[in-house]
């Protein structure tokens, strides 16, 4: 079975309401349900929350809902620790797990098609050990990252020389090569989350080896200046305030 846990807490202090927050006529949260019920390799969707908002949207769509405990739903609280406990929840209804798609309420940056590609390659490759949604972003290499340090002044946040050769070493973004970071889609197999210790820093759901599901300006959502962001990619890809670009009908 492949199961699409989708995990989506009900606090947020930089963006109160965030998972809810309305996106081209939409619930955020409702963009990564509907690439799950879209994509007909995933079997069964969980969704795991704290909130009565988020389990009501999510039971509009019939999907299952794991109460995530209290200790879980805090802002100091690891994902990663959320994820561990949903797909316990899973196994523990006797289910025979093939892949677990975690998504999150607050990245709706996902076709079905990057879906099918994750759990295609995986099928064909099985000393990967998951399937992770990456955007590009030269413009953020940890050659260009900064810190304040103690004096109060600029400084580089990481030892150049640790980067890159210091001939590689200018202003020009592109000058690293490509820069890519995660945007919250991950599919995984069971021993990822079994043995989540053994994984790399500092997603160790990921496991050691994971295949790059290429995407573009994705992200999850932390604030609501980056609503525009959402917007544009989710036009860019056909969707409108009344129809998907999944069969060319309308929803909501």
């Amino acid at each position: 079975m492949v199961a699409a846990l989708i995990l989506g807490r009900g606090g947020s202090v930089g963006f109160p309401g965030k998972n809810t927050s309305m996106v081209l006529g939409r619930p955020m949260m409702e963009y990564a349900l509907l690439a799950a019920l879209h994509t007909e390799e995933i079997d069964e969707i969980y969704v795991s929350t704290d909130s009565d908002e988020i389990k009501g949207i999510a039971g509009k769509h019939g999907v299952h809902i794991i109460d995530r405990p209290d200790d879980l739903c805090t802002k100091e609280a690891l994902h990663q620790d959320a994820m561990v406990h949903g797909y316990h929840f899973i196994k523990d209804l006797g289910k025979e797990i093939e892949f677990v798609v975690l998504m999150q309420c607050n990245a709706p940056f996902i076709l079905p098609e990057q879906l099918k590609e994750g759990i295609r390659v995986l099928r064909e490759n099985e000393a990967f050990d998951s399937a992770a949604t990456v955007s590009k972003y030269n413009m953020f290499s940890p050659v260009r990252a900064r810190r304040i340090g103690k004096d109060g002044l600029i400084h580089s946040f990481v030892p150049l020389e640790a980067v890159c050769a210091s001939d590689k070493i200018n202003c020009d973004k592109d000058s690293q090569g490509d820069v890519y970071f995660t945007d919250g889609t991950f599919i995984v197999r069971p021993r990822c989350l079994e043995k989540i210790e053994e994984g790399m820093l500092p997603y160790q759901w990921m496991g050691q080896k994971s295949y790059p599901i290429r995407n573009w300006a994705g992200l999850d959502v932390d604030f609501a200046w980056q609503v525009p962001q959402v917007e544009a990619w989710l036009r860019e890809n056909g969707f409108t305030e009344d129809t998907l670009p999944y069969d060319g009908s309308s929803h909501v």
